[in-house]
């Protein structure tokens, strides 16, 4: 652990299922494949909305307790925001979630249940960062590329730590300076807190990579719920483990990538995961709710809603959703995020003594990563592009894009890497059921007016999705941790 928390990131920074099918619960045979077409069953105990991480958890809990199930995805894949991608050469590397860490117990048992293995992500070396006038430096440890700027960024980081405790994890919006918080934006507090203006640029790292947006999109509050999340039970969120890499959030990859954990649980749920079924109307009764997809019209008891909020506002709902949870659900957007991985024959940084970890203070590129797979067969290189940074380069031609984003590589770890063997981008706001960044942020004064509709049910409708966790929100634990909740509300009721 690096001293007073400060990592070489910290506020620096920012296939198939794979073998036999798994039993869920009482099931011991191998289930059928999640259908892509066909007719759905007419009636079940419960309907999930959304095949992704936070979802497929719930169902594969309710059906262990011996609900009949019924997941309605509208992608013709499982997964969400979670996407592994095949490189030519047969390694997996993710185009979407990927990084898992200390206290974030829930993902990690799930995975060790799925026999879904980790590796610790690549930090030998040393880092680089490289000013606004392109000089760089090389740094390891805690040793900073600029004293001003990480004397200035540290004191900005225990005073978040310091607020972030006085935040409940379960009701942000009942926090004792809530009020004054959420009508302030990142980037007001940032100015108001900050002697030196590069400290704003370098900030931008952070901001764009977990986030997609700028800090001036983003609520104090949430800002400081966030932070507060990232940890568990027992140990309180800090912003070092939210951001950092050894012992924090980007400690560790899965093994044959993180899109193994969705497909698993889909693979044992089998045909009760239906593909290609968008929800359009959900419609509730004394008696029941009715829920109507691309695949068909579907009867239930309850109904699990676990897609990203924005997602919320395209369904028909009658009764209508409630005004205050309508109205928070409008302040939720996703932000704009496109990852980029840049691939070589070789990891031929590490040659050189290097991590492959960088932070630039301008550029399309802010953050680089060693995003290599676990064999490291091949070499490669990891950006998020996201918030501002995407907005300069997102319209641009391929081309062009691409030669940004390895000129911000080739400025970390050298000229070879203006020369991949494959160059891979997901841009995320391309996703029809996903619609940006790995979050929704909460914009300035949501949270106090809105915020405690979060997780409240409407009628017989109930809440997944990492946005609704508790603790590491817009993570694949927040995933699983809400899926997992949601579970146990309805289980009690069918």
């Amino acid at each position: 652990m690096a001293e007073h928390g400060l990592s070489r990131r910290g506020l620096l920074s920012g296939a198939a299922a794979g073998g036999a099918i798994l039993a869920i619960g009482g099931l011991g045979e191998a289930a059928e494949a999640a259908t892509t077409s066909g007719s759905l069953p007419t009636s079940v105990d419960v309907v999930v909305v959304g095949g992704g991480l936070s979802g497929l958890v719930a169902a594969r809990k309710l059906v262990a307790s011996g609900k009949k199930v019924l997941v309605l995805e509208a992608r013709n894949r499982v997964g969400g925001r979670l996407l592994n991608h095949t490189l030519r050469n047969g390694s997996v590397i993710e185009s979407g979630g990927a990084f898992v860490g200390p206290t974030q117990d829930h993902v990690l048992a799930l995975a060790k249940e799925l026999k879904v293995e980790t590796f610790k992500e690549y930090v030998t070396g040393k880092n680089v960062y490289v000013s606004a006038d392109g000089s760089t430096m090389k740094y390891t440890g805690t040793v900073p590329p600029d004293p001003l700027i990480l004397a200035d960024a540290l004191l900005l980081q225990l005073r978040i730590d310091e607020m972030s405790k006085q935040v409940p994890v379960d009701a942000p919006w009942t926090a004792k300076r809530a009020a004054e918080w959420d009508t302030m934006t990142v980037d007001t507090w940032i100015r108001q807190n900050t002697l030196i203006p590069t400290v704003r640029e370098v900030i931008k790292a952070y901001f764009q990579s977990a986030f997609g947006v700028d800090a001036e999109g983003i609520s104090l509050l949430f800002l400081l719920w966030y932070i507060a999340t990232a940890g568990n039970e027992t140990n309180a969120g800090t912003f070092e483990r939210s951001s950092g890499t050894p012992d924090a959030a980007q400690d560790s990859r899965f093994v044959g990538g993180s899109g193994l954990l969705p497909l698993r649980v889909a693979s044992a749920l089998g045909s009760r995961v239906a593909l290609n079924a968008p929800v359009r109307k959900i419609k509730q009764t004394s008696t029941g709710v009715t829920v109507v997809s691309d695949r068909g019209t579907v009867t239930a008891k309850r109904v699990i809603v676990a897609i990203p909020p924005p997602l919320v506002l395209g369904i028909d709902w009658s009764p209508l959703l409630p005004p205050r949870r309508l109205q928070l659900m409008q302040r939720m957007p996703m932000g704009t995020l496109m990852k980029v991985d840049a691939v070589y024959a070789t990891p031929f940084w590490r040659a050189k003594g290097l991590s492959g970890s960088g932070v630039l203070n301008s550029g399309v590129v802010r953050t680089v990563f060693d995003n290599c797979p676990a064999d490291a067969k091949v070499g490669v290189l990891l950006a998020f592009v996201g918030g501002s940074s995407w907005q300069q380069c997102a319209m641009l031609p391929l081309a062009e894009r691409r030669q940004l984003v390895l000129e911000g590589f080739a400025k970390v770890v050298g000229a070879e890497a203006l020369n991949p063997v494959e160059y891979v981008e997901h841009d995320w706001t391309h996703e029809r059921w996903t619609m940006g960044s790995p979050i929704a942020t909460v914009q300035p004064g949501a949270t106090v007016a809105y915020g405690s509709t979060i997780r409240e049910p409407h009628g017989r409708v109930h809440w997944a999705g990492t946005e609704t966790a508790t603790y590491w929100s817009g993570y694949m634990d927040g995933a699983v941790r809400a899926g997992e909740r949601a579970a146990a509300e309805v289980a009690k009721l069918v």
